[in-house]
C-alpha cells in the first residue's frame, strides 16, 4: 500500500490558502451540525515521526469550537494504565455524544511501536488487531463516525525533518529516541505499517493513505477527507428511518435451549452444614486475597438474576471475611444521563477492577440484552449485535489475566412471590421492593425468554455462565463463594 502513494506530490501557497480556508469554514459548520444531531467523531492520526501531525491539529482545531473537541496525544501507559485492559484507556477518552475526539496516535501505537520495540510478541499481533477491529466497530455500529489517516513519509524526507527539529533549540526535547529509531529501521516499521493497515481498514472504519512529503498536499487531503467523512456520516443519519419494533417473543422456540429449566431448586443446605461451609469458604477467600495480590491477577464477579433472588445476599458473604480495601462493590442501575452519550459498554469499562484487586458488579453489560431488550429501551439492532459485542468485551478481559465469573441467580415465580410478600410486610426491608419489582414480575414470560436466550449466546467456554439454585439462600451463598474460590485458585495456579 504504502509503495503505491506518490510522495513527490505538492501543492502551490497559492492553492493551499485558496482552498483551506473554505475547507475550515465547512469543518466549522459540520461541527455544529455533529452537536445537533449528537453526533460523536473521532479522529486518529498516525504516522511517521515528524510527519507534521501536530501542525494538521493545530490547523484543523483553529476554526472549531474548543468547547467540542478534546485532543488526546497518546503516549506509552502510565502504571496504572497498565493494572487494566489495554483498551481501557481508549474507551476513557471516546467522546461524547456531538463532541470530537482527536488522537494524536491512538490504539495503533500498541501494533506499531511496542511491535518494533519488541513490547509486543509477534504471537499475541493477531489478537491485538482482531481487538482494534471489534472496538471499532462496535463505536461505528453504535452510531460513532470515525476518520483514521496515517501519514507516509519517505525514509530522506524523515531524516530531514528529524534532523531540523532536532537542530532546534525550541523543537529538540520533541525529538525521542525512539523517532531516530524509526528511521533505523524504516524497512522494518514499513513492514509493520503495511500488515496493519491490510489487515484493520476494514469496511466500517477504513485507512485513509496520506502523501507527506509535501505539508500543504498532506494538511488539505486529511481535511478534504474528514469534510466528507463527516458529510457522508450526517447525510446518512438523516436518511435512516428507524426500523419498527420486533414483537416481543413471549416463548422460546422448540429449537432454543432452555439453561433454566435444568436448574435443579430443590437443592438445599441445612443451617450446620452451611455455617461450617461458610467459614471453611470465606477463610479460603482470604486466603486467596493475597495472592491475587501478589500476582497481580484482577477478579471479576458478576451477579445477575431475578428480582428477590438473593444477590445482596451472597455478596454480603461473599465480602464479609475480605480486606475492604481489596474489593469494590458497583451496583448498576438504569444509566445516568451522562452514560447515555456513550456507548453502552463505556460505563463498564471505566469501573473495571485494577490488576491485584477484586470487582463485585450486581447488575451489569447484560442489562442490554434483559431489561433494555424487554423494556424496550434498546432497538432490536442494539440488543441484537450486543450478543457478539458482549462476548468480544469478555474475551478482552480474559486476555489480560483477569478472572471472570459470572453468577445467574433462579429462583421459580412462587419462591419470588413469597419474598415479596415478606419484603412488604418487613418494615426494614420494604424499601427493597418497588412497583418496578412486581411490574417485571408479571412480565416473567418475556424475561425468561431473554434470560435463555443471554445464557445461550454468551456462555462461552472461557467465559461460562454459572446457573445457581437459589430457592435455598443457604445453598445459593455458600455454592457462589465455592465457585468463585475455585476459579480463582484456577488462574493463580496457571498464572
Amino acid at each position: 500500500m504504502l509503495a503505491t502513494l506518490d510522495l513527490d506530490r505538492s501543492l502551490s501557497k497559492d492553492i493551499y490558502n485558496e482552498q483551506i480556508e473554505d475547507l475550515m469554514r465547512q469543518l466549522r459548520a459540520l461541527q455544529q451540525a455533529c452537536w445537533t444531531q449528537k453526533l460523536p467523531f473521532v479522529i486518529v492520526l498516525e504516522g511517521w515521526a515528524a510527519a507534521g501531525k501536530g501542525a494538521l491539529v493545530k490547523k484543523m482545531v483553529n476554526y472549531m469550537d474548543p468547547r467540542g473537541f478534546v485532543v488526546h496525544p497518546i503516549l506509552a501507559p502510565n502504571a496504572l494504565e497498565q493494572q487494566y485492559p489495554w483498551l481501557r484507556r481508549f474507551w476513557e477518552r471516546l467522546p461524547p455524544h456531538g463532541s470530537f475526539g482527536i488522537f494524536y496516535h491512538s490504539w495503533y501505537t500498541h501494533v506499531l511501536e511496542d511491535r518494533l520495540f519488541e513490547r509486543l510478541p509477534d504471537a499475541q499481533v493477531p489478537v491485538a488487531l482482531a481487538e482494534i477491529n471489534a472496538f471499532e466497530r462496535q463505536l461505528v455500529e453504535d452510531g460513532l463516525a470515525i476518520a483514521k489517516f496515517f501519514i507516509h513519509l519517505s525514509r530522506k524526507e524523515l531524516k530531514k525533518r528529524l534532523k531540523k527539529a532536532a537542530d532546534d533549540e525550541l523543537t529538540a526535547w520533541r525529538v525521542r529516541p525512539e523517532d531516530w529509531q524509526q528511521h533505523e529501521n524504516y524497512e522494518h516499521y514499513s513492514a509493520l505499517v503495511e500488515q496493519m493497515l491490510l489487515h484493520t481498514s476494514t469496511g466500517t472504519a477504513p485507512w485513509t493513505l496520506v502523501e507527506g512529503d509535501c505539508k500543504r498536499w498532506a494538511q488539505l487531503k486529511v481535511l478534504s477527507q474528514l469534510v466528507a467523512t463527516l458529510t457522508e456520516a450526517l447525510d446518512r443519519r438523516d436518511s435512516q428511518a428507524p426500523a419498527p419494533p420486533l414483537p416481543p417473543q413471549a416463548a422460546l422456540l422448540p429449537t432454543e435451549p432452555n439453561p433454566l429449566a435444568q436448574v435443579d431448586l430443590s437443592t438445599q443446605l441445612a443451617r450446620p452444614e452451611y455455617k461450617q461451609r461458610l467459614r471453611d469458604a470465606q477463610l479460603a477467600l482470604l486466603k486467596l486475597q493475597r495472592s491475587i495480590h501478589e500476582q497481580q491477577i484482577s477478579v471479576l464477579l458478576l451477579f445477575e438474576g431475578w428480582d428477590a433472588a438473593g444477590k445482596g445476599g451472597a455478596i454480603k458473604r461473599l465480602t464479609d471475611s475480605l480486606d475492604p480495601r481489596s474489593y469494590k462493590v458497583q451496583a448498576y442501575a438504569a444509566p445516568t444521563d451522562e452514560e447515555q452519550r456513550y456507548h453502552y459498554l463505556w460505563r463498564f469499562w471505566r469501573r473495571l477492577p485494577p490488576a491485584g484487586k477484586i470487582g463485585i458488579f450486581d447488575r451489569s453489560w447484560y442489562g442490554r440484552v434483559l431489561v433494555e431488550r424487554v423494556e424496550g429501551f434498546a432497538t432490536d439492532a442494539e440488543w441484537r449485535r450486543a450478543y457478539r459485542e458482549i462476548n468480544e468485551f469478555e474475551a478482552q478481559l480474559l486476555a489480560s489475566s483477569c478472572v471472570l465469573v459470572k453468577f445467574w441467580l433462579h429462583i421459580s415465580p412462587e419462591e419470588q412471590l413469597q419474598r415479596f410478600e415478606q419484603r412488604q410486610q418487613n418494615p426494614f426491608k420494604r424499601y427493597k421492593l418497588t412497583d418496578e419489582d412486581w411490574r417485571n414480575r408479571e412480565r416473567r414470560p418475556l424475561y425468561d425468554v431473554a434470560v435463555n436466550q443471554a445464557i445461550a449466546r454468551t456462555s462461552t467456554l472461557a467465559a461460562p455462565w454459572t446457573l445457581v439454585p437459589a430457592n435455598d439462600k443457604y445453598f445459593a451463598r455458600v455454592f457462589v463463594l465455592e465457585t468463585a474460590i475455585q476459579a480463582i485458585a484456577a488462574k493463580l495456579q496457571g498464572h
